[in-house]
């Protein structure tokens, strides 16, 4: 995958270290050349000097090839801005934009744009957002034997209760976020777009989980 990442501050200079060491290209864009820095030595990318919502900046990072854009520097102008631009004038749908005012965020949401919160984990948030087709560890029990996770599901999925997934998965399905906010759903609880959903699992069924929920329902 290509991923282009807009702000090479802490958060984004962790997501791309994180993503080349996954496999992926990156192109970061920031308005100073300095911070490239923080990107280190073995940096195997590429660095664009601009504003990530200027189309000659994005053609430089090689947006038209892009898998994914990542909107997170400091201003939420300038995030938001940038992320309808990547969506709505070179159609990339992999979108996630960090916004610190938790109302515009849910706004954002509900026009299918995954946000963050200006939180310590948030590069992990991001990079969850990026590669949705598997599951990505949010906590793992220090025997190694289980771990949550946010996992990637099949559209097919939406509009199913939680307790319809949990007798398909055999897991705890134990929390969901929606427009940024958390929530402990009940079996009744019904799927929508944009929930992010997360499952307790055992090691050794998450390549099961993760098949049952990234086929469509109607398939099985």
């Amino acid at each position: 995958m290509h991923i282009v990442i807009m702000g090479c501050g802490r958060v984004g200079s962790s997501l791309a270290r994180s993503l080349e060491k996954r496999g992926h290209s990156v192109a970061m864009i920031d308005t100073s050349a300095e911070s490239f820095r923080r990107l280190g030595p073995d940096y195997k990318g590429t660095t664009v000097k601009g504003v990530g919502f200027d189309r000659d900046v994005l053609e430089r990072a090689n947006i038209r090839q892009a898998d994914g854009f990542a909107a997170v520097s400091s201003g939420d102008n300038s995030n938001i801005l940038a992320a309808r631009v990547v969506r709505e004038e070179f159609g990339i749908q992999n979108v996630v934009c960090r916004i610190y005012d938790q109302g515009r965020a849910e706004v954002y949401e509900r026009l299918g744009i995954q946000t963050v919160a200006t939180v310590r984990w948030a590069a992990n948030q991001v990079l969850r957002g990026l590669l949705p087709e598997g599951s990505e560890p949010v906590w793992r029990d220090p025997a190694g034997n289980a771990r949550l996770v946010q996992v990637h599901t099949h559209d097919g999925w939406i509009g199913h209760t939680i307790g319809e997934i949990t007798r398909a998965v055999r897991t705890p399905l134990p929390f969901i976020v929606r427009f940024g906010v958390g929530m402990v759903p009940d079996e009744h609880t019904v799927l929508q777009e944009g929930d992010l959903l997360y499952a307790a699992i055992e090691i050794d069924r998450t390549d099961e989980i993760e098949d049952v929920l990234s086929t469509s329902p109607v398939h099985r």
